[in-house]
């Protein structure tokens, strides 16, 4: 049985290249798919909890494994080895897309699986490293990371409550109390009041005295 295997990290990557790209290895090379298993998983899991985990077990003597590239199969070397390594004791053949790999159970084969799972552990490192001094580097020069903390929630809280919050200002209701009655934290309420100039900062200050 011919077996064609597609993994993307996320549910916003797509399969169709993919697919695209075995079905014209297969028809160049003139082999009929019998089956496709797609799965959005990240590689670095462990290979059991993923559907290619249970095709794995399943795999038999004689059958054969399409994917794009070694990549969709693992993340990290061990396991990329671990899997040629049971596929080419029992027989079973890995073609993979890109690299042009035909693995079988003979020494070329584990030379080409060996030097591919390193290569691909070391550009995976190196790629982090350079991540972790870019980062590093953005820091030391001040620029501040990540999501700016308050703004997005604050708004999708309070967005669209402008005139409710102005007539309980002017019912002279506190800033506590309405953010009891908004179901959020009285200083979200006081910094949205500022935001949006529904009253003066002394008197947000004023309810903000007086809030219990």
């Amino acid at each position: 049985m011919i077996i064609a295997y597609v993994r993307v990290s996320t549910d916003r990557q797509t399969v169709e290249n993919q697919r695209y790209e075995i079905q014209q290895y297969a028809q160049h090379h003139r082999l009929t798919i019998d089956k496709w298993l797609e799965e959005t998983a990240t590689g670095g899991g462990k290979m059991n909890d993923r559907k290619f985990g249970l095709l794995v077990k399943r795999l038999k003597r004689g059958d054969v494994l399409i994917v794009s590239e070694l990549s969709r199969i693992g993340r990290n070397l061990m396991q990329i080895m671990s899997f040629l390594h049971d596929c080419m004791e029992n027989d079973i053949q890995v073609f993979t897309v890109k690299e042009r790999y035909e693995l079988g159970n003979n020494i070329n084969s584990k030379v080409l699986a060996f030097a591919f799972g390193l290569a691909a552990e070391i550009e995976r490192t190196l790629i982090s490293q350079r991540t972790k001094e870019a980062l590093a580097r953005k820091k030391a020069e001040g620029v501040v990371l990540g999501r700016p903390r308050g703004r997005k929630s604050e708004k999708l809280k309070l967005s669209g409550k402008e005139a409710k919050i102005q007539t309980l200002l002017q019912q002279q209701v506190s800033v506590s109390e309405i953010g009891r009655r908004l179901k959020v934290h009285r200083l979200t309420v006081s910094s949205y009041i500022k935001r949006m100039n529904l009253i003066s900062p002394v008197q947000v200050k004023e309810l903000a005295e007086c809030s219990c």
